[in-house]
């Protein structure tokens, strides 16, 4: 993804700046997949003292999304989408973080996604102190829920495969205005990184891949691109949800599908 954007990191130390006095603000980034949200908020963490924290790093175990999949639905054994976070362990994590001495120690959570698992708590990073804030990037924080009669049309292929009386898309749609909704009500501010179109989507997230296996995007093998293609459609109902507006952000730039920011709307 490269560097951050200097006037994005920018604004979110105006909106760390306008937070509470009492505790570290609590600010989400969020976006499409290969956005650029991680990368802003690591940019960010490390200019101002905060701590980042990807809600990719708080999925649940792969034992706790099997079990969902037997007692809710197959499809939710795949990480991403709502209903597959552990929320409870993220307040939990900035909640120690909020009330932290200056010598107290807060271990980050990181995930495997090649092993498809949280990692053992020995390997998890280490935030020293008390943050100037907390920055959570999360895909499909603010999304707002879809009325019933929207859930019934399939937006792909993977909805009219393998969830074609729509259980899956109305439990993960329970989620986003239920548990997600509550707790995303707790932030200071949501900053909104609005790609151009769900077009652009595969082609960086395909960027994504290709820059963690240190080739060029050209050379990604199209296996893995297909691979990824499949992948991004558990993403495409929220997504194209959170495009056309269904969001509840404090701050949305327009990106470009070169990642340039444009207008910053409040």
């Amino acid at each position: 993804m490269g560097q951050a954007n200097p006037d994005l990191v920018d604004r979110i130390g105006r909106l760390i700046a306008d937070g509470p006095d009492d505790r570290p603000p609590l600010i989400a980034i969020v976006g499409a997949q290969g956005s650029g949200k991680t990368t802003l908020a690591r940019a960010a963490a490390d200019r101002f003292g905060a701590a980042q924290i990807s809600i990719d790093d708080v999925y649940l175990t792969r034992a706790e999304r099997e079990a969902m999949a037997r007692e809710v639905h197959p499809l939710f054994v795949t990480r991403g989408p709502p209903g597959t976070h552990d929320l409870g362990l993220l307040q939990q994590l900035i909640d120690t973080l909020s009330a932290a001495g200056p010598d107290d120690e807060t271990f980050i959570p990181d995930f495997d996604k090649r092993g498809d698992d949280r990692r053992p708590v020995a390997d998890w990073r280490v935030f020293r102190g008390r943050p100037s804030a907390i920055l959570i990037d999360a895909w499909c924080l603010g999304a707002l829920p879809e009325e019933a009669a929207a859930l019934a049309v399939p937006v792909n292929a993977l909805e009219t495969d393998q969830d074609p009386d729509g259980r899956w898309r109305r439990a993960v749609n329970g989620f986003v205005g239920g548990p997600y909704a509550d707790f995303v009500a707790r932030f200071d501010a949501v900053l909104f990184l609005h790609a151009p179109s769900f077009d652009v989507v595969l082609d960086w997230r395909c960027q994504q891949e290709a820059d963690l296996l240190g080739i060029a995007p050209a050379d990604l093998p199209p296996a893995e691109r297909v691979r990824l293609a499949g992948f991004i459609q558990y993403f495409e109902r929220i997504t194209r949800r959170m495009l056309d507006g269904g969001v509840k952000a404090d701050v949305m730039v327009k990106l470009d599908r070169n990642h340039l920011p444009g207008s910053m709307g409040e």
